[in-house]
C-alpha cells in the first residue's frame, strides 16, 4: 500500500526573525520561525562567553587534575 500526500508542505524562503529583526532565510517545513538565541547575539559566537566560578569550583578542578589556571600562565 502507497501512502500519498504524507510530506509536510516545504517552504523555500521561511523568514528566522529573533527579537522582532530579520536574521535569515532559510527552507524550512514552516512559513516563519521565531528564535530567541543565534550564532548572532549568542555568547560563545560572540566571545562574551565567561566562566561564573562560585566557591573555587574551577581552581578545585585545576587543582584536581594538576593543572595550571591561564591565570598563572600569563
Amino acid at each position: 500500500m502507497i501512502k500519498k500526500n504524507i510530506h509536510p508542505k516545504w517552504f523555500s524562503k521561511t523568514k528566522v526573525y529573533c527579537d522582532g529583526q530579520l536574521i535569515m532565510t532559510i527552507a524550512s517545513t514552516k512559513p516563519e520561525l521565531h528564535v530567541d538565541i543565534w550564532s548572532g547575539n549568542h555568547p560563545f559566537y560572540t566571545g562574551s562567553q565567561k566562566i561564573i566560578d562560585t566557591e573555587g569550583r574551577v581552581e578545585r578542578f585545576l587543582k584536581k587534575y594538576n593543572m595550571e589556571s591561564e591565570e598563572e600562565n600569563t
